[in-house]
């Protein structure tokens, strides 16, 4: 036959646990500026990370328009891979990958034009005059996003975190094929 729980015992839980679900209740009606509970517009943490993703995304696609539009005779072999960046891109825009946004259905344009890339991305740094060149320096934007998505997964809930993963590893094949994969 089990002994009952020492009083003490059962106290000290119960305080532990009333302690945690008032706790829990403050918390969650603290009011703070910028909380769901104060009525504030801001972002989660969650919505922030993955609009970031999108524009990282964007940006690379942009990236990738520039080196086809610089280098032609890449652009069979870089559609695909940019086809791949502008659909993760509508994915972290969406949520779902389903439906493209504006900003992802311009980046589809068949045959972008190196003003058009420019004028998206006024701080890119030129296209290297070598394909070779070009090449590498897009699998190390490719290498460099996947590692900063690879960081921020840990810090994003479950379904974004599987995006994110994925996408990160996609960027890794893309890196791959941008450079070993070629030769």
């Amino acid at each position: 036959m089990p002994f009952p729980p020492h009083p003490r015992t059962a106290l000290r839980r119960r305080s532990l646990l009333a302690s945690a679900a008032g706790a829990a209740l403050l918390g969650g009606c603290s009011g703070a500026p910028g909380s769901a509970a104060s009525g504030g517009s801001s972002l989660s943490a969650a919505d922030r990370a993955r609009a970031r993703a999108a524009r990282d995304s964007e940006a690379l696609a942009d990236r990738y328009a520039a080196v086809i539009a610089a280098h032609p005779p890449l652009a069979a072999r870089l559609r695909p891979l940019r086809a791949e960046v502008v659909r993760h891109a509508e994915a972290f825009r969406d949520g779902s990958g389903t439906s493209a946004s504006p900003s992802a259905s311009a980046l589809l344009s068949p045959s972008p034009s190196p003003s058009a890339s420019a004028a998206a991305s006024p701080s890119a740094s030129p296209v290297p005059r070598d394909p070779k060149s070009a090449l590498t320096e897009l699998a190390s934007a490719e290498r460099t996003l996947a590692d900063r998505r690879a960081k921020a997964l840990l810090d994003v809930p479950g379904e974004l975190a599987r995006l994110m993963a994925s996408v990160a590893a996609a960027g890794a094949a893309h890196a791959y094929l941008l450079t070993e994969g070629a030769k």
